[in-house]
């Protein structure tokens, strides 16, 4: 698991939660199911069978992988369209292109981040390069669906490309923890990531028998995915293995631990820690399009059937059938 990291986190800022923060409790903790995404890729659902209430204003997460490719297995995902939120691709291992009918587009890799505002909408394809393709190899990332307010939903489309060199490294004070914030800030150190709707997103390795609490705004939920190995959540250490998201109630901090033993192949506790303030408005959700009504999201699929929401370009010889 290679996205960013140094060799010694004691030279790293140091962050603590104060002795008089509020614990958040553990409401839940849930499985993932698994599922193929795409033209036939692994993923995970992090976010399946829990209450938007707390999940808002995240919509889904996606564990794409982890999985290592024979030669001709890497997919990717038919050009498809997006209206109404903003996706966020986090890739830990392996190579991703992606292009829109806007002109936007780029590769990501290794720690590096592709954030893109849909708003108004676009259509969009993400695969992996042909030289992937043809050699094969491991790949592992996340997508990450983050909601966009009523007034921002039909704002210009944009893109945002983090490499992995930019983010915020951060560690705890016995060093035990690698943090990397990818987006909004955690005590005062800020993250690469701009978004309209306030979050934080954190990837955090917690070496055998680590353990963080962190200061976590009080207007923010507070989720906690593992991406590898097993651990424990909240002041009464709950279990949580991989594929398993917890649920943090209100409070100032939140505390994740490593178990001593961790399996040979995943040498340290890998979790993604997500916060935002919650926009409390309606949802209209179904397929690529998030919307506020149920006449908004038809107003979404008339659009897109239109080609109000782009074209695909011709060098790809490509169809919209292909959706």
């Amino acid at each position: 698991m290679p996205a960013v990291t140094v060799e010694n986190p004691l030279t790293l800022p140091r962050v603590a939660a104060p002795a008089e923060a509020v614990a958040r409790p553990v409401l839940a903790v849930t499985t993932a199911p698994s599922g193929f995404e795409g033209e036939g890729f692994p993923v995970r659902r992090a976010f399946a069978g829990i209450n938007y209430r707390h999940l808002d204003p995240f919509i889904m997460m996606d564990q794409m992988g982890e999985v290592d490719y024979a030669p001709g297995e890497p997919k990717g995902t038919p050009w498809h369209p997006h209206r109404g939120f903003e996706t966020v691709t986090y890739i830990i291992d392996g190579i991703f292109d992606h292009q829109d009918s806007n002109g936007g587009g780029g590769t990501i890799t290794n720690g590096d981040t592709q954030w893109m505002t849909a708003g108004s909408g676009l259509l969009h394809i993400e695969a992996p390069p042909e030289s992937l393709v043809m050699s094969g190899g491991l790949f592992h990332g996340l997508q990450l669906w983050v909601n966009l307010p009523a007034r921002d939903k039909m704002m210009q489309p944009r893109y945002q490309d983090i490499r992995g060199g930019n983010v915020q490294l951060l560690t705890t004070p016995d060093g035990g923890a690698l943090l990397r914030v990818i987006a909004g800030e955690l005590d005062g150190h800020q993250g690469p990531g701009i978004t309209h709707t306030p979050i934080t997103m954190i990837h955090a390795t917690l070496a055998p028998g680590a353990e963080i609490t962190l200061p976590w705004r009080e207007d923010f939920n507070g989720l906690a995915y593992v991406l590898a190995g097993r651990g424990a959540v909240g002041a009464d250490r709950r279990p949580i293995h991989l594929g398993q998201t917890a649920v943090f109630g209100d409070g100032g901090s939140l505390t994740v631990r490593a178990d001593e033993k961790q399996d040979a192949h995943t040498p340290d506790l890998e979790v993604v820690l997500l916060g935002g303030r919650p926009i409390r408005e309606p949802m209209a959700h179904y397929g690529p399009f998030v919307m506020n009504t149920r006449e908004e999201l038809q107003q979404a699929f008339d659009d897109f059937q239109k080609g109000r929401l782009g074209t695909i370009p011709a060098v790809h010889g490509m169809s919209e059938g292909g959706l």
